[in-house]
C-alpha cells in the first residue's frame, strides 16, 4: 500500500486519474492527500489496494519454458518505493515505468503464476496471454453485474477449460432473462436493463479481482469533493455504475465478493451459493440468494440416510467455506440421529487443484472401512469428477453408493464418461424447473449469431472439437485439427445437456427486475425513464425492495426471499440410474419440502441388476436377545453377545436378569410373569381331597345327628356326651381344613390355615386326653381309696378340655402376632412361581403342630397305661388304637410333606389327606361301636350291672367276669353308674388280692356303700 504526498495536489490528482483511464498497464495504487476525514483515508487505502491488483498486467510461460513474468512487487520492493521522495508526478510515473526500473524488470521463474502467462512454444512464434480478460456486455439504463464461472478451475494456470452447464448456460440464461424483461411492455417504462458479466474461473481470489470492476463506478461514493480537475470541475468517472450483482456460483467466491460489495452497498444475489455462512446477515447484509441454505440440504441428506437404514457413512467435502460449513451441519445432524461417520476427508479446492494421486489416496482410505459403503459428497463438480476417476482406476466401480450435493449432481463434468462409477447416486438438488423457452433459445445459438458472449467461441470449439478461424489461442484449442464452419447445430443427440438449475439464475435476474419495477413505481411515479431519485440507484433502498419481491418466475414457480435472504427450501431428490443396458439417466424419485422427505424407493436401484441399495453399517444389527458390546472408540461398531436364559435386554448394551417369578419372552425383550401355581379347587388333586373330606364331614354330621337323636339313652350318656360332642366338633373342623387348603393362598386364607390346623387337632386330642385322663384317674383312685376322684364331672371335664384348647389358642395368637400370615410367591426353581403361605415353605407349621403332637403323645401314654383295665371298660383300648394309628399317619406325613414341597398340588393334598385320615381314624375307632349299638342292637342300649350274678344273687366266684351273653360294655353305663361301677370293681379287684380279706360279696357291698356315700 503506497501513500504518496504531492505538493501540488489538484494537478497531480488530475494527472494520475488520466493515467488510470489511458494507461491500464501502468501500476497505480492510491493517492491520499491531506484530508481530515479518517474514514475517507481508510476507504481510499482499500480501494487503492484493489486497483493495484486489478490493473497490473502479468504474463507467464509454459511449464517447459522459462517464465517471463512481470510480477507483482514484493514487500521489499514496495518498501523501496515508499522510501522514495518524489518531487512531482513525472518522477513518480518514471519510477513506475516497468521497463526502466531494475527491480520491476522481467524475472525468470519456474513457479506457477498468479494472474497470467505467456507461452513461447518451442520452435514457433506462438506467443499469447491466458486467460484473456473478457466482458459480456449489454447496454442499458440500469446495469446488472454478473460473475459467472465460465471456465473451470485449474491448478497449473488461472483458468481451466470452458464449463458448459454451470458456466456458459448460466451466463446465457442471465442474458435470456434480461431480454425477456426488456421485451415486456411497461414492465420498466422507458428503462432497459443492461449487463456487465465477468468470469471468475471458479476461483475466489481471481473472482475477487474481477469483482473490482463492479465497484469502480461507485468510487465516487467515497468523497466527490476530494477530486478536482485543473479547471475546477469534478472528474468524470467513465466506469459504468453497477446497481446489483448476480453471482457468484461458488460459495467461497460469493463470500469474498460479498465482503467487497457491502462496502459500496451494492446488493448481490447468488444463484448457486448455498453455504450456511452466507445466511449471517450481520456479516453479509447485502447478500441474498435464490437457492436455499445448505442447512436444509444437509437435513434432507440425513433423512435419505435414515430411510436407507444406513448408520455408518463416510463424508467427502471440499476444502472451502461451502464444504466445511455443510460438513459441520451434517456432522451435527448425523450425530443427533446416531449415524456414525467412518471416514471424513477434504477435497482440495481453496489451496489449488489436487493431483490424481490425491484422489487415489482418498478412495483407498474409503476402502479401509469397507462396511461404510454409503458416501456423502459435498463438493463441486470438478473435485467430484476427480473422485470418480480414482474409483475407476482403483477398480472399485459399483462398490460405493453416493449421496450427492447440488454442487456436482446432474453435472455432465462428473458423470460424462464416468457413468458406471456415478450409477446409483441419490442427490439433493434445490427444486428447479426448466426456464420456459430457454432450451430452444440456447440451441438456436451459434458462433455467427451470438457475438455478445465473448466466450461462446471457446464453448463452440470445445463442444464440436474444432477450431474457429482466427479465434483466440487457448491452452485447449491447439489440438483441434478440424475447422469450425459455424453451421454446426447443437442437439440433444450430439451431447447437449441442459443445466437443471437455471431457474435460480433466471429468478435472480427477475428479483432485481421486480425490485427495480417496484422502486420505479414508488420513486418515479411510473413515469418513463429514470428519475433523479433512481439515478444513481441507492443500494440500501434497493435491498429493501429486493426483500419484498414476490413473483412467478419463467419456470412457473412462485418466488420470494426468506427473512435471511435465502430462497425457498424446496428440493428434488434425483437419482442416476441405468434405465436399460448402457442408457443412464437422472430421474426424479422424491422431494424434500417443509422439512418432510418423500422418497419413492421402488424407483431407486443401485445397479441395473441389483435393485436394492447396499447396506452401510459397521456392524449388522444384533439378533433378538443379543446385547451390543461396542468396539472401543467406535459408536456404530459392536459385537453381539447373547443374553443368558433368564435375562432380557434392558438397553441395547445391557442384559438384566428377570426378577423371580418372571421369565424372558422368546425375544428376550420383556419379562413375562410365570403363571401362578397353587392348588386349584377344580384340579384332580383337589377334587380327590375334597371328596374324602366331604365324605368325612357327611359321616361326622350323621354321627352328630344320631347322637342328638339318642341323646338321653344310656349309650350316649355313658360315652360322655359333652366330650363326645367336643370331639365330633374337632373332627368336623379337621375335615373342614381341606376346604381352606385347596383355596388360592391369600393373607386371610393363610391366617385361617395357621389357626385352624393346630386348633382342630387340639380340640380332638384335648377331648381324648380328658377322656383317657378321667379313666386313668378313676381306676388309680379306686386302688388307693374309696373316695371319689376330683374333677370327673361333665362340667369339670369340659373345663379341663377347654383349658387344654386355650393353650393352643394362646400359642397361635402369639405366633400370628410375631409372624403375621402372608401369601407369598415361592420359587423352588428359577422357572417356578408357587403361590403359597409363608409358613408352608419352612418348618413354621411345626409351631401349629407342636402342641397337638404333645397332646397326641400324652394320649398315647395314657392309652398304654390304661390298656389292662377290665374288658368291660374297653373304650381306652379304642383310644389307644386311635393314638397308635395317628402316630403312624403323622410319622409318614412329615417326610412326604417336605419332600413334595416343589409339587404344590401333591404337597397340599398330602396335608389335607393326613388331617382327614387322622380325623377318620378317630371317628371310626371311637364312634363305630356306639353307632353299632344305637342303630343295630338297640336292645343293648340299657343300664345294667357290670357284674354277672348267679341265681342266688351272689358272685360266681371272686374273679370278676361277664359272660358274653350278658356282657355290657362301659359305653352302656350312665355317668354316675359308670363311675360307681368302676370304683366298685377296682376295690373288689384289690380285695381279692389282699390276704385275710373279707368275702367278695361283703367287699362289693362295702364298696357300694362307699360309692353311695
Amino acid at each position: 500500500m503506497l501513500i504518496l504526498n504531492f505538493s501540488r495536489k489538484p494537478r497531480n490528482m488530475a494527472r494520475i486519474t488520466e493515467t488510470f483511464r489511458t494507461s491500464p498497464s501502468t501500476l497505480c495504487t492510491l493517492f491520499v492527500f491531506q484530508v481530515s476525514n479518517l474514514a475517507t483515508i481508510s476507504m481510499a487505502f482499500f480501494v487503492g489496494h484493489l486497483l493495484l491488483i486489478s490493473l497490473y498486467q502479468v504474463s507467464v510461460a509454459s511449464h517447459r519454458q522459462h517464465l517471463n513474468i512481470r510480477h507483482l512487487p514484493k514487500m521489499s520492493e514496495l518498501a523501496n518505493l515508499l522510501s522514495q521522495n518524489f518531487s512531482d508526478t513525472e518522477t513518480f510515473f518514471h519510477h513506475l515505468n516497468l521497463e526502466n526500473v531494475d527491480f520491476w524488470k522481467s524475472r525468470t521463474l519456474n513457479s506457477r503464476s498468479v494472474l497470467g502467462w505467456t507461452w513461447n512454444k518451442t520452435n514457433t512464434s506462438l506467443n499469447y496471454t491466458w486467460p484473456v480478460k473478457r466482458v459480456a456486455e449489454i447496454e442499458g439504463d440500469i446495469i446488472l453485474g454478473g460473475l459467472m464461472m465460465v471456465h473451470e478451475r485449474e491448478d497449473t494456470q488461472i483458468c481451466g477449460p470452458i464449463m458448459p452447464q454451470g458456466g456458459i448456460q448460466a451466463l446465457e440464461c442471465m442474458l435470456y432473462t434480461i431480454d425477456w424483461v426488456n421485451s415486456q411492455e411497461n414492465f420498466l417504462p422507458g428503462v432497459t436493463l443492461g449487463a456487465y458479466i465477468l468470469d471468475d474461473c471458479d476461483k475466489d481470489t481471481y473472482g475477487l479481482e474481477q469483482a473490482v470492476d463492479f465497484i469502480k463506478g461507485s468510487i465516487r461514493n467515497i468523497d466527490d469533493s476530494t477530486y478536482r480537475c485543473p479547471d475546477g470541475s469534478s472528474p468524470v468517472i467513465r466506469q459504468k455504475m453497477i446497481s446489483g450483482v448476480l453471482g457468484a456460483a461458488s460459495s467461497v467466491t460469493s463470500i469474498q465478493v460479498a465482503n467487497l460489495l457491502r462496502l459500496f452497498k451494492i446488493p448481490q444475489v447468488s444463484f448457486f451459493s448455498t453455504s450456511p455462512e452466507l445466511s449471517n446477515k450481520q456479516r453479509f447484509e447485502y447478500f441474498l440468494r435464490t437457492v436455499p441454505s445448505d442447512t436444509n440440504q444437509a437435513q434432507a441428506m440425513v433423512e435419505i440416510i435414515k430411510i436407507l437404514n444406513w448408520t455408518y457413512v463416510s463424508i467427502l467435502y471440499e476444502e472451502s467455506t461451502y464444504g466445511i460449513k455443510a460438513f459441520n451441519v451434517l456432522e451435527e445432524r448425523l450425530a443427533h440421529h446416531n449415524i456414525c461417520i467412518a471416514i471424513k476427508e477434504k477435497l482440495t479446492k481453496d489451496s489449488g487443484v489436487a493431483s490424481e494421486g490425491v484422489y487415489d489416496k482418498i478412495v483407498r482410505k474409503l476402502l479401509s472401512r469397507q462396511r461404510a459403503r454409503g458416501v456423502i459428497i459435498f463438493g463441486s463438480d470438478q473435485e467430484v469428477a476427480g473422485v470418480m476417476r480414482a474409483v475407476k482406476r482403483n477398480n472399485v466401480t459399483g462398490y460405493f453408493s453416493w449421496i450427492g450435493s447440488d454442487g456436482w449432481s446432474a453435472r455432465a463434468l462428473v458423470f460424462d464418461g464416468n457413468e458406471p462409477q456415478v450409477e446409483g447416486t441419490l442427490s439433493v438438488q434445490p427444486r428447479a424447473h426448466s426456464v420456459d423457452g430457454f432450451d430452444d433459445y440456447f440451441l438456436s445459438l451459434n458462433v455467427k449469431n451470438n457475438r455478445r458472449n465473448p466466450w461462446f467461441v471457446e464453448y463452440w470449439e470445445q463442444y464440436f472439437h474444432c477450431k474457429w478461424p482466427n479465434s483466440t489461442i487457448t491452452p485447449y484449442n491447439q489440438n483441434y485439427n478440424k475447422q469450425c464452419s459455424g453451421d454446426e447445430v447443437m442437439t440433444y443427440t450430439n451431447g447437449y445437456e441442459s443445466e437443471r438449475q437455471l431457474q435460480f439464475v433466471s429468478d435472480a435476474v427477475l428479483s432485481f427486475a421486480y425490485a427495480f419495477r417496484d422502486m420505479h413505481q414508488n420513486l418515479c411515479g411510473g413515469r418513463p425513464g429514470l428519475c433523479q431519485r433512481m439515478n444513481p440507484i441507492d443500494g440500501t433502498e434497493l435491498l429493501t425492495y429486493l426483500y419484498k419481491v414476490h413473483f412467478t418466475g419463467l419456470s412457473g414457480d412462485e418466488f420470494q426471499f426468506s427473512k435471511n435472504g435465502d430462497g425457498p427450501a424446496r428440493y428434488n431428490i434425483i437419482h442416476f440410474k441405468q434405465v436399460k443396458q448402457g442408457n443412464y439417466q437422472w430421474v426424479r424419485v422424491g422431494e424434500y419440502k417443509n422439512g418432510q422427505l418423500t422418497l419413492n424407493l421402488s424407483q431407486v436401484q443401485f445397479h441395473l441388476h441389483e435393485p436394492h441399495m447396499p447396506p452401510s453399517v459397521c456392524s449388522d444389527p444384533c439378533e433378538k436377545g443379543q446385547a451390543k458390546k461396542f468396539v472401543e472408540g467406535e459408536n456404530c461398531c459392536w459385537h453381539c453377545l447373547s443374553c443368558t436364559k433368564y435375562q432380557v435386554l434392558l438397553s441395547e448394551t445391557q442384559c438384566v436378569e428377570c426378577p423371580l417369578g418372571f421369565l424372558p419372552d422368546n425375544d428376550h425383550e420383556i419379562c413375562i410373569a410365570i403363571p401362578e401355581l397353587y392348588m386349584r379347587p377344580d384340579s384332580s388333586w383337589a377334587i380327590g381331597a375334597l371328596a374324602f373330606s366331604t365324605t368325612g364331614i357327611s359321616v361326622t354330621v350323621f354321627v352328630i345327628v344320631v347322637f342328638i337323636r339318642y341323646n338321653d339313652t344310656p349309650v350316649v350318656k355313658a360315652s360322655g356326651r359333652e366330650l363326645s360332642y367336643v370331639l365330633l366338633a374337632g373332627i368336623l373342623m379337621c375335615y373342614g381344613m381341606t376346604y381352606m387348603l385347596v383355596q388360592r393362598p391369600t393373607n386371610f386364607i393363610c391366617g385361617a390355615q395357621k389357626t385352624g390346623i393346630g386348633l382342630c387337632f387340639s380340640v380332638v386330642y384335648s377331648a381324648l386326653l380328658t377322656k383317657t385322663n378321667r379313666i386313668a384317674r378313676i381306676f388309680n383312685a379306686g386302688k388307693r381309696s374309696a373316695r371319689r376322684p376330683s374333677f370327673i364331672s361333665p362340667k369339670s371335664q369340659l373345663v379341663i378340655c377347654g383349658a387344654l384348647i386355650s393353650v393352643q389358642i394362646s400359642i397361635t395368637t402369639v405366633w400370628l402376632a410375631f409372624t403375621p400370615p402372608r401369601a407369598i410367591h415361592h420359587h423352588p426353581t428359577r422357572e417356578d412361581n408357587h403361590v403359597v403361605c409363608a409358613a408352608s415353605i419352612n418348618a413354621s407349621y411345626m409351631v401349629a403342630f407342636a402342641y397337638p403332637i404333645t397332646l397326641t403323645l400324652i394320649c398315647t401314654v395314657y392309652a398304654i397305661l390304661t390298656r389292662k383295665i377290665p374288658e368291660a371298660f374297653n373304650e381306652s383300648k379304642y383310644i389307644g388304637f386311635t393314638m397308635y394309628t395317628t402316630c403312624i399317619i403323622w410319622l409318614a406325613f412329615v417326610p412326604i410333606y417336605f419332600s413334595t414341597a416343589e409339587h404344590v398340588a401333591l404337597n397340599v393334598t398330602t396335608m389335607s389327606v393326613a388331617i382327614s385320615l387322622s380325623s377318620t381314624v378317630t371317628l371310626v375307632c371311637l364312634f363305630t361301636p356306639k353307632l353299632y349299638i344305637l342303630l343295630l342292637h338297640p336292645e343293648k342300649n340299657i343300664r345294667q350291672s357290670m357284674m354277672p350274678q348267679n341265681k342266688h344273687g351272689t358272685l360266681n366266684n371272686t374273679l370278676i367276669t361277664t359272660p358274653s351273653a350278658t356282657k355290657v360294655e362301659s359305653a352302656t353305663q350312665s355317668d354316675e353308674y359308670e363311675m360307681s361301677e368302676k370304683l366298685r370293681i377296682s376295690r373288689i379287684s384289690r380285695a381279692t388280692q389282699t390276704p385275710n380279706a373279707l368275702p367278695a360279696e361283703s367287699q362289693i357291698n362295702q364298696a357300694d356303700r362307699n360309692v353311695h356315700l
